[in-house]
Parts: C-alpha cells; sequence; structure tokens
C-alpha cells in the first residue's frame, strides 16, 4: 500500500512539474509578445550646425573665414592637418524617423573662402516642416475671458485703509537694513 502511495506521488510531482515547464515556456511567449508591443523610449540626438539652402545661397567665393563662421557658426570639425578645410556635419536621430546627416565642406585659399561642396540642403521651411512629430495638436483653449464670464464672479471691496497712490508721496529716505553701532 506505501508503494502505492509513493508511485502515485511520484506521477503527480511529475505531473506538477510538467505542467510547470509549460506554463513556463507559455509566460514566456507571452511576455515576448507584450515585450514585442512596447518599446522604450528613445532620446532624440541633434549633433552639429544646420545649415540651409538660404546659408548656403548666401556664400561667396572671396568671404573671410569670420564672414563664413558668421553664417554658417563655428564648424564641427577643423583639422590642424587641414587647416583650409572646414566641415560642417548635421545629424538627427529621433524615435521612428529615418536618422537624417548632412554634410557641407568649406575650403579656403590664404584665409578666403575658395569653393563649398556638401549635400543639397533643404531650406529652413522643409526643415521645419520635417521635424512636426505627426502628431495632430489638441484644441486650443480660448485665453481671454469674456464680459459674461466676469460677470460670475463678484467685484472684490477694496480695503478700508488704502488710499490712492498718487496722494501718498514716497518717502525720501529709508531706515537703515542693520542696527546702529553693529
Amino acid at each position: 500500500m506505501r508503494s502505492m502511495f509513493l508511485r502515485g506521488a511520484r506521477l503527480a510531482l511529475s505531473l506538477l512539474a510538467g505542467a510547470g515547464l509549460a506554463a513556463c515556456s507559455t509566460f514566456n511567449s507571452a511576455s515576448t509578445s507584450v515585450a514585442g508591443i512596447i518599446t522604450p523610449y528613445k532620446v532624440e540626438i541633434v549633433q552639429g550646425n544646420f545649415v540651409s539652402k538660404e546659408q548656403v545661397q548666401a556664400l561667396q567665393p572671396g568671404m573671410s573665414r569670420q564672414q563664413v563662421k558668421d553664417l554658417l557658426g563655428t564648424p564641427l570639425l577643423t583639422d590642424m592637418f587641414h587647416a583650409d578645410r572646414w566641415d560642417y556635419v548635421f545629424t538627427l536621430k529621433r524615435q521612428g524617423v529615418e536618422p537624417q546627416s548632412r554634410k557641407l565642406t568649406v575650403f579656403f585659399k590664404n584665409d578666403v573662402l575658395e569653393r563649398f561642396e556638401g549635400d543639397e540642403m533643404p531650406s529652413e521651411a522643409e526643415f521645419v516642416a520635417a521635424l512636426s512629430s505627426g502628431r495632430k495638436p489638441g484644441k486650443v483653449p480660448v485665453l481671454e475671458a469674456s464680459e459674461e464670464s466676469l460677470k460670475k464672479f463678484p467685484a472684490a471691496p477694496p480695503p478700508a485703509d488704502a488710499t490712492p497712490s498718487s496722494s501718498a508721496p514716497l518717502p525720501t529716505s529709508y531706515p537703515p537694513l542693520e542696527a546702529p553701532g553693529r
């Protein structure tokens, strides 16, 4: 009788262990499918100088280094081995959007702009339009009170001891901040 009880207990433990393993694999597949739906937040990464089409069109051969810097900003890359070359690189990485990367290289000869080459740059309007998140803005509430809405609130009575500010003269001197003798 005792051996029958032990066999039954072993069978029950074996079935329990098998059910536990099956449950773990089901839990694993369920958690994997949930994890596939939920994505972590990724920080927007902006590096370099944004150079617009309008800025590139304003570049003229013969400009000084300072004029180029005033127009385009400080270059992202300056190389001491190539002192006559400035590289403007712009990258933008956003979640759910293809990464953007644009490059513009400016060449100098005797500290004067000789030539420039690089990617096709968007206009400022095109760049701003590309930044929209695709989310439609909600309804903007009216921020001005109408006469009808102001009538709902009673007017506050003026303080009893208040005197008009135009009749009260301003003091000509103020008491010291610290007590004398310190």
